[in-house]
C-alpha cells in the first residue's frame, strides 16, 4: 500500500478541520448532502489527526497548534463512550458543549495555520 504524501495529509487534516469548525447548521447540512452520520465527523477528524505529528515533523504543520488538536481529540474521545449517544445527533451539534468546544479549537487551529477559520466544506466519497 502507497503512504499518501505530506501534503495529501496536510489538505485531510484541513478539511476534517474545516467540518469540524462550521456553524452547527452548516454542518448538518453538509451530513444530509453526504448521507452520513453525526460521528462521521469526529471519524475523519480521528484520521488526519493520527497523521499530525509526522505532518508537524516534516514542516507541513506548524507546532504550536498540536496542543490544540490533542484537545480537540481528547473532547471528541471523551464524547465517545457508550453513555453518550445524544451527544451524537444532530440537535447536538448546536447544544452540546464538548462541539461548541471542538469547532472553536479548530476554529482556532485553522486561523493559525490559514489565516481563516471558514473555508470551502470538503466533498467526500462515501462507500457503501
Amino acid at each position: 500500500m502507497e503512504i499518501p504524501d505530506s501534503s495529501f495529509r496536510r489538505r485531510l487534516l484541513i478539511e476534517s478541520l474545516t467540518v469540524l469548525a462550521a456553524d452547527a447548521q452548516v454542518q448538518a447540512a453538509w451530513l444530509d448532502s453526504h448521507g452520513v452520520m453525526t460521528d462521521e465527523i469526529a471519524l475523519d477528524f480521528d484520521h488526519a489527526y493520527r497523521m499530525a505529528e509526522a505532518l508537524v515533523a516534516e514542516g507541513q504543520l506548524s507546532g504550536k497548534v498540536t496542543t490544540d488538536l490533542q484537545e480537540i481529540d481528547a473532547i471528541l474521545s471523551a464524547m465517545g463512550d457508550g453513555e453518550n449517544a445524544d451527544r451524537w445527533t444532530r440537535d447536538a451539534l448546536s447544544t452540546d458543549e464538548g462541539w461548541g468546544r471542538a469547532r472553536r479549537l479548530a476554529r482556532r487551529v485553522l486561523g493559525a495555520e490559514l489565516g481563516g477559520w471558514q473555508q470551502p466544506l470538503p466533498e467526500i466519497t462515501v462507500i457503501r
